[in-house]
């Protein structure tokens, strides 16, 4: 069988690719940190994220969470949000904007979990945390929420998170798995993993681990069967792409229902951009959301 990426390509106005061209063409590609003193520097930068209207319902679960509850109708499920920044930045509360007008478009209620960063918190924190956050709703979410339908999600890290959390809590029934641009081998084992080789947050979250293809810091290497459904979201120009081809092939292979796909003319975070195919992809992610929570 022979495909192109083309054929797993979204379909987009070519005056929205004109669109996504000219933004990118003005805009210098970003890196990461190479150091813990470039991190540290780029923590103490970072901007305080704008509040949402009406504000997170901030708890501690036995990790801190931000909550936000659909305006003036039942929850029909709840999505638990995974933040990305390469498991050593950001914070919940830097997508409070974000999850408040994602908790709306789905009628649901959205949670997002603060998990503890690299490198003062290396793996299999960040990991346990989110496990911990999952447990919690499992666990409390009818009776708080009124509803037992669970999706959970996450962009770049976040989306590997949401992935190993799913492996670990592979017995329980979420409803669905909302993949942004993930980075599923951590152990540069892989062509795709070599990629990223010598970025820093591989590093600062398990560069103290003895094997890095353990399925709980690389999900590429898990046994990925009986997993929930997937969609998987990724920029034609991302450096994870291979990385999201590799795990979108195996997740297939492994008996899953799962959907890929591919955005043109977009880099890495590309849903976090000024873009009409970035507000496209937004406007994608979420309509599948609601049909996993709808879906009996």
């Amino acid at each position: 069988m022979r495909f192109t990426l083309n054929a797993l390509s979204v379909e987009i106005p070519a005056d929205h690719i004109d669109q996504a061209r000219s933004f990118y063409s003005q805009r210098t590609p970003g890196r990461g940190p190479s150091n813990l003193s470039e991190l540290r520097a780029v923590r103490v930068q970072r901007s305080n994220p704008p509040p949402s209207d009406p504000p997170a319902v901030v708890e501690n679960i036995g990790v801190p969470v931000r909550i936000f509850a659909p305006a003036d109708v039942p929850a029909r499920g709840v999505y638990l949000d995974i933040h990305g920044g390469g498991f050593y930045m950001d914070s919940a509360a830097r997508h409070d904007t974000r999850n408040r007008k994602r908790a709306d478009a789905l009628g649901a209620v959205v949670v997002s979990v603060d998990y503890r960063l690299a490198p003062e918190h290396p793996w299999p924190a960040a990991p346990d945390d989110c496990e911990v956050a999952a447990r919690w709703l499992l666990e409390n979410m009818e009776r708080r929420f009124g509803t037992s339908r669970l999706a959970i999600g996450g962009a770049s890290a976040g989306a590997t998170l949401a992935m190993v959390t799913a492996l670990r809590l592979r017995e329980h029934e979420f409803v669905g798995a909302a993949l942004e641009f993930g980075t599923y081998d951590l152990s540069a084992h892989t062509p795709a993993g070599r990629r990223i080789a010598d970025e820093y947050f591989l590093d600062a979250y398990a560069g103290h681990a003895k094997d890095r293809t353990h399925p709980d810091i690389s999900p590429v290497y898990a046994d990925l069967r009986g997993l929930p459904p997937v969609l998987m979201v990724v920029g034609s120009d991302d450096i994870v792409l291979e990385d999201n081809l590799a795990m979108a092939g195996r997740l297939s292979a492994a008996g899953n229902d799962v959907e890929l796909r591919i955005y043109p003319e977009s880099p890495h975070g590309f849903t976090g951009h000024a873009t009409e195919i970035a507000a496209a992809a937004v406007s994608d992610i979420e309509s599948w959301l609601r049909d996993r929570f709808t879906i009996r």
